[in-house]
């Protein structure tokens, strides 16, 4: 089916193009939302009519969208909720429960206008974005968390740089703890490594003072066996020769 945008559809057009669409998209979505008209030669030159009148309005209602966005730049909203102990929520959280936090917060939404794929399933803090107008899009912290004192935790840490986004603070910790335990080990490790090294020199001069000892010992069995040779040959040539003893 061919339309005329009304408005900036995301994906698809800016005010005033005639795409084609599916039906179903047109009949479900574009047409009840006032977002497009049948591209019709009626609906066409109606158009060309109130043309800019339609983008006058535009620009004022997207300058009012940029000033609430710059109102609720940095927004965090918390949902309280329970889970298991590895962060998995009893149930979700979904584009309702957002958009009531945030109207809560001072900054009247619609359901419609939380752009959510799908429901949230975990703890942490995840960016989700609001549609405030076709051509301002803004960007919503929600802080799931089980109780107010984790979700400033959580806040603290997400601020920090320390929480990645839709990471639950619990496994965040549990991660720390496990890199702190890594580099306890590789510590201790080290430590290890050089006080055997500070020990080698010194059973290297252990070892140096048993080869001398041995060393002054052989030679000293040595002097001993030369000097018991030399009598015994002395001895022999005496009794070899007597005549020259007796004279």
């Amino acid at each position: 089916m061919d339309v005329i945008l009304m408005e900036r559809v995301e994906n698809l057009g800016q005010m005033g193009d005639v795409v084609t669409v599916k039906d179903g998209y047109a009949r479900n979505y574009l047409l009840p939302q006032h977002k497009a008209l049948r591209a019709t030669d009626a609906n066409r030159e109606r158009f060309e009519q109130q043309r800019a009148d339609l983008e006058a309005r535009n620009i004022e209602k997207r300058g009012e969208a940029e000033g609430i966005g710059d109102r609720m730049d940095d927004l965090y909203v918390i949902l309280i909720r329970q889970s298991s102990d590895t962060g998995q929520l009893y149930g979700s959280a979904n584009a309702r429960d957002i958009a009531t936090s945030v109207t809560e917060a001072g900054f009247n939404i619609e359901r419609k206008q939380v752009l959510l794929d799908r429901s949230i399933k975990t703890l942490g803090i995840h960016p989700v974005r609001v549609s405030l107008h076709p051509e301002v899009t803004i960007s919503v912290n929600v802080n799931i968390a089980r109780s107010d004192a984790e979700a400033e935790q959580q806040e603290a840490a997400f601020r920090s740089g320390a929480l990645a986004a839709g990471a639950p603070a619990i496994a965040q910790t549990e991660a720390d703890g496990e890199a702190a335990e890594a580099e306890d080990s590789a510590a201790v490790g080290a430590e290890e490594f050089f006080e055997d090294a500070a020990l080698a020199p010194e059973e290297d001069e252990d070892q140096g003072e048993t080869a001398v000892q041995a060393e002054d010992a052989g030679a000293g069995e040595d002097a001993d066996a030369g000097a018991e040779e030399s009598a015994e040959s002395e001895d022999a040539e005496g009794a070899a020769n007597p005549d020259e003893v007796q004279s």
